[in-house]
Formats: C-alpha cells, sequence, structure tokens
C-alpha cells in the first residue's frame, strides 16, 4: 500500500473525521496517515484498542515510536497513561494492548537502523519559553531528528525553518497551518524538506507533537 508517499508535497489529515477501519487484529483498529508497505510498513496511524484487546507478541525490525493520546496502553514493560511518549527502537520486542482501551498516534520503521536508545516519558516535563506564547519540551533529539511537545497559547504564532522537513499532530486546541486549513485535535501536517512552518494557534490555544528533520531518511522496510 501506498498512502501519501510522495514526501516532497505538504499533507494535510484531518484524521479525527477518517472512519476507524479494522486490523489484522480483532479489536485494534486505525486511522492510517502515511504508509509504504503492507502489514510490515514505514508507516505513520492513529490505532485505537478496544477495552481487553492487544496485539500479538513481536519484535520491532524498524523501531516504533508512539504518543498514548488517550487511555492507558500497557505491554510486558509497564503502563503507559495518556501523554506518555515511548520510543522502542529496532531489536525491541513487546506485547502492546490495553486492559480498558486506548488510542495512541505511532510512527513503525522510523528509526536509524542502529539506534538502541529506548525510554518513555510524559510530554509535560521540560515545557521551557520558546517564543512569545510558546513552550516547548524535547522529547528526543538525535543526528537525525527533533522530537517535542508545543503548547502554544491563544493566537500564538509558530514559524519555523526547520531543515529536514517537519511534521505535527495536533492533540488539543486548534492550529490555521498556513495551508488555508484549520488543524483540529488529531489533525496531522507533514511538510516537506525545505518547506516552512507558518502557523497560528485558534483562540483556545493548542497543543501539539511535533517531529523535525526526519524527513531527509525516508526509506521503506526491506522485506
Amino acid at each position: 500500500m501506498d498512502l501519501n508517499s510522495d514526501f516532497t508535497r505538504p499533507v494535510r489529515v484531518q484524521a479525527g473525521q477518517l472512519p476507524w477501519t479494522a486490523s489484522p487484529s480483532p479489536g485494534v483498529e486505525r486511522r492510517m496517515l502515511d504508509r509504504i508497505g503492507g502489514e510490515v510498513a514505514r508507516a505513520t496511524s492513529i490505532v485505537r484498542f478496544a477495552p481487553g484487546h492487544s496485539f500479538s507478541p513481536h519484535t520491532h525490525g524498524g523501531g516504533e515510536e508512539f504518543l498514548v493520546l488517550e487511555g492507558v496502553f500497557q505491554d510486558e514493560h509497564g503502563d503507559y497513561p495518556a501523554g506518555t511518549y515511548v520510543r522502542n527502537p529496532p531489536t525491541t520486542r513487546h506485547t502492546p494492548g490495553s486492559r480498558d482501551g486506548c488510542t495512541i498516534f505511532v510512527k513503525l520503521w522510523q528509526f536509524d537502523p542502529d539506534d538502541r536508545t529506548q525510554f518513555h516519558r510524559p510530554i509535560v516535563d521540560g515545557l521551557v519559553p520558546a517564543g512569545p506564547g510558546v513552550r516547548q519540551a524535547v522529547l528526543h533529539r538525535d543526528a537525525r531528528e527533533t522530537v517535542s511537545h508545543m503548547v502554544l497559547a491563544p493566537g500564538a504564532a509558530l514559524n519555523l525553518d526547520p531543515e529536514g522537513g517537519a511534521e505535527l499532530l495536533v492533540l488539543s486546541g486548534s492550529l490555521s497551518d498556513g495551508g488555508g486549513e484549520v488543524l483540529e485535535p488529531q489533525g496531522w501536517l507533514r511538510l516537506p524538506v525545505g518547506a516552512p512552518l507558518r502557523a497560528r494557534a485558534g483562540q483556545e490555544g493548542a497543543a501539539l507533537w511535533m517531529k523535525t528533520g526526519h524527513l531527509r531518511f525516508v526509506v521503506a522496510p526491506d522485506v
């Protein structure tokens, strides 16, 4: 499957308005945002676990990162409540699920193959001023990418010229992205390498997950 696989063009998806589609695992549904490949894919998705459901145990050949949006995600390593950011690099293994149900934003097969840094952390930790009306917590930074939690006051502007492309997911509030569209919660924006980010929070402000730099390294899984 190829979905939003032209990384030279901007993509905007109001994911909160998309229907849920079944995954191969009963009780687990998803909203696909971009994808290159079949069930093993370079993919960005929003995934919903019904209460008491899980995926089968598996190893992440290309790594996995996710943000818990609602509920509590669980595996044999622990419980991860809403607002937890998790990085599981290549070679890590787990059995993901949720006793009471949860929704996550997840990215697969987008790690450096040699990355072995595994961690989880609350996204609210470490917020510091990053401009007028803007606060930022850097969740992860390496030579390939920077991952951040951004909180914008009502009407605050976010003007960046990121190297290596940019991607963001609206977590709460609303964001006008400069392309004539207002992104609501679960609104997703991907900008290609070289494109500026010009955005402004709505009257209720906005909270965002954001990644920059990573779109220089778009490779499909070799399966």
